[in-house]
C-alpha cells in the first residue's frame, strides 16, 4: 500500500471558492491518517500560494473560515504545499511573495519523479 499522497491542484480555480475545500480537506485527512502528503499548486491554483490571496477566499459565502485557515489546518497536520516554478512568472511572483505554509518551488521533473515512484498515489483537481 502506498504511504505517500500527492494532490495536484491544477484546474482548481481560486475564483470559485467551492472548488477549494475538497482537495485541502482531503489532504488534511490523509495527513491525520499518517500518510505523507504533498499538495502541488500549479496553473490557476498557483495563486493560492501568493500572500494575500487565500485569506480573502472562502469555500462557502458567509463562512468564518477562509481558505488560508484550511491551508493552516492542513499544514499543521503535516501537509507540505508546493508552488510550481512557472507560476512565479505567470502571476508575477517571487519566492518572497509565497505564503509561509509553502514548502518551496518545484518544477515539472519533481512531479514526474514523485508520480513514478511506487509508494506514491496521486489525486488531481
Amino acid at each position: 500500500m502506498a504511504s505517500k499522497l500527492i494532490i495536484v491542484m491544477a484546474n482548481t480555480d481560486p475564483r470559485n471558492g467551492e472548488e477549494l475545500g475538497a482537495p485541502i480537506f482531503q489532504a488534511t485527512v490523509a495527513a491525520a491518517m499518517e500518510f505523507e502528503v504533498e499538495v502541488i499548486c500549479t496553473a490557476t491554483a498557483g495563486r493560492l500560494m501568493k500572500k494575500g490571496v487565500a485569506e480573502k477566499l472562502f469555500v462557502k459565502p458567509g463562512s468564518p473560515k477562509s481558505v488560508l485557515d484550511f491551508i493552516d489546518d492542513a499544514h499543521e497536520a503535516g501537509v507540505k504545499f508546493f508552488c510550481c516554478s512557472p507560476n512565479l512568472d505567470l502571476f508575477e511572483m517571487t519566492e518572497a511573495d509565497l505564503i509561509p505554509q509553502c514548502s518551496g518551488i518545484i518544477g515539472g521533473a519533481y512531479l514526474i519523479e514523485r508520480v513514478m515512484q511506487d509508494d506514491y498515489k496521486v489525486l488531481t483537481y
